[in-house]
C-alpha cells in the first residue's frame, strides 16, 4: 500500500491515523472522515492533511486509492518476498521475480498520469536535459540518457556529485533536469537540482512516494512505491520500478514526436550496425 512508502515522512498525528488505515483498510473504505477521526483520536483536519500528504485531493480520493490497493492485493502477492539462504533455486527465482513484479504493480497506484504527461511535454520541449543519479540510480539515469540520445535529445548524464553540479550550473530556462533518488534525500542530487532550478531549469524528480526534500522542490514529481526489504540487495525492487517509469517516459516521448523519433531511431540503428 502506498501509505507504507510515505509513512516515515508523515507527522506524528498523521502516522497515528495512517497506522489505523494500514491495520483496518477494509473498514476505512466504508467510513466517513468524521468516523475515522474519532476512531484514531485525531482531528478531521489531520485526516485531510494526511490525504494531501499522500497526494490525494481529499479523504474521498484517499479511500478510492485504498480500495484500488485492496483490489490489487486480492489478485497479487501481498508482501515482497524475501529469499532465505538455503532455499532452492526455484524459490530464489520466485522471490526475486515476485518482488520485482510487485514493485511495478504497486507503483501504478501512485504514478500520476497527469504528472507523466507534464514530464513528457517538458522533456520534448527541452533544449537540453540533465539526468542525475548516484549509485544504483546512476544506472537508471544512464538508461534514460541512452534512450533520449537515440531519439536525438541532447541529454547529459551526471553520475557523481561534481559532474551533476557542473551540468546543473550550465542549464538555463530552456532546459530540464531529471533527478532520480529512491529516498528523495540524496544530498548530491538535491544540491544539483537546486542549482539547476536557480538557473531557471524545470525540475522533474523520480522518487519513492511521500514527502521528501527532492519531491517538495520539484516542479513535477513521478513517484514509485517500493519498499526494499533488505538493504543488502542493492535496491533491486526500487530500481526495477524506476526503470519502468523511464520506459514510460521514453515511449511517451517517442509517441509525442513520432516521425522525428522514428527517423532518429533508424539513423542510430544503421550507424551501430555499420560499426559492427
Amino acid at each position: 500500500m502506498s501509505i507504507e512508502g510515505a509513512y516515515d515522512s508523515l507527522s506524528s498525528m498523521e502516522k497515528q491515523a495512517a497506522k489505523y488505515i494500514l491495520d483496518h483498510p477494509n473498514e476505512v473504505v466504508n467510513i466517513s472522515v468524521q468516523s475515522l477521526a474519532q476512531k484514531t483520536k485525531v482531528g478531521e483536519a489531520t485526516i485531510v492533511r494526511l490525504s494531501r500528504s499522500l497526494k490525494c485531493k481529499g479523504f474521498k480520493e484517499l479511500k478510492l486509492r485504498i480500495a484500488a490497493d485492496l483490489a490489487l492485493s486480492d489478485t497479487k502477492q501481498e508482501e515482497y518476498q524475501q529469499f532465505q539462504v538455503g532455499s532452492s533455486t526455484e524459490e530464489l527465482i520466485s522471490s526475486v521475480s515476485g518482488s520485482n513484479l510487485k514493485s511495478v504493480q504497486d507503483s501504478l497506484t501512485v504514478l500520476s498520469p497527469e504528472a507523466v504527461d507534464q514530464a513528457v511535454g517538458k522533456l520534448l520541449q527541452a533544449r537540453k536535459i540533465g539526468v542525475f543519479g548516484i549509485g544504483p540510480t546512476a544506472l537508471v539515469a544512464e538508461d534514460f540518457q541512452l534512450k533520449a540520445s537515440r531519439i536525438n535529445k541532447w541529454c547529459e548524464l551526471g553520475a557523481s556529485g561534481d559532474i551533476q553540479a557542473i551540468i546543473a550550473a550550465n542549464l538555463t530556462d530552456q532546459d530540464v533536469v531529471l533527478g532520480i533518488s529512491h529516498s528523495g534525500r540524496t544530498e548530491e542530487v538535491l544540491y544539483a537540482l537546486q542549482v539547476a532550478k536557480a538557473n531557471g531549469a524545470a525540475v522533474i524528480s523520480l522518487t519513492q512516494f511521500g514527502n521528501s526534500p527532492i519531491a517538495d522542490m520539484s516542479d513535477i514529481t513521478l513517484f514509485t512505491s517500493t519498499i526494499d526489504q533488505n538493504f543488502r540487495n542493492g535496491a533491486m525492487a526500487s530500481r526495477i520500478a524506476q526503470l519502468n517509469v523511464i520506459d514510460i517516459l521514453y515511449v511517451g516521448m517517442v509517441a509525442g514526436s513520432y516521425e522525428e523519433s522514428i527517423a532518429s531511431l533508424d539513423r542510430t540503428k544503421h550507424a551501430v550496425r555499420r560499426k559492427k
